[in-house]
């Protein structure tokens, strides 16, 4: 029995309530995603790797991929929007798509959450159909990925190739230098 394409996706859930942590959770679960539930939105920058006090990135850091981000906007500290903007902030974190979820219905809020990059706005309670449209923003993220890495690999071969046509250059150059004039009737002394 092969995994399903869902089993393969990592979805990082953040919110300060432990019932809707769980409910989330729950859902997640039911349609195969791998799941990892923090309180807080510096948990969540600390399990990406994200140093709090210099704003970068933790070298040292055990990377785990993470497909998507579902936060609750309203939380303690660090709101779900704060959250967004420090990922959209951070070059290597940008690409995860990010999704807001609250219960409370304030357009404003919903739109400024959409303009600063999050994906989509889940009203609570999350619902079965809700959780069924984050794939399409992991797949999505995935050939998002897929395409940089290709855009990488692509670089280096050109690269690559560049140096190997210049080095056959300098080598049929330097194989015509090689052809040293013969001297005859000269005597070495």
């Amino acid at each position: 029995m092969g995994l399903s394409v869902q089993s393969q996706f990592h979805v990082l859930a953040v919110d300060d309530s432990i019932i809707d942590r769980k409910l989330i959770e729950r859902l997640l679960k039911t349609s195969s995603y791998q799941v990892t539930t923090v309180d807080s939105g510096s948990k969540a920058l600390e399990f990406l790797g994200w140093y709090e006090d210099n704003n970068q990135i933790n070298p040292n850091h055990q990377e785990v991929e993470v497909n998507l981000i579902i936060t609750d906007y309203c939380m303690p500290g660090m709101t779900g929007y704060d959250l967004l903007k420090k990922i959209k902030e951070c070059s290597s974190l940008r690409n995860i798509p990010v999704v807001i979820m609250s219960s409370e219905n304030v357009p404003s809020r919903i739109n400024r959450c959409l303009e600063e990059g999050a994906e989509e706005f889940f009203l609570k309670p999350v619902s079965k159909s809700d959780v069924n449209k984050l794939k399409s923003h992991m797949m999505k993220y995935k050939n998002t990925e897929q395409d940089e890495k290709k855009e990488e690999d692509d670089e280096i071969i050109e690269i690559q190739s560049q140096c190997s046509n210049k080095r056959k250059s300098m080598e049929e150059g330097l194989s015509t230098d090689r052809t040293r004039p013969r001297f005859s009737g000269l005597a070495v002394v």
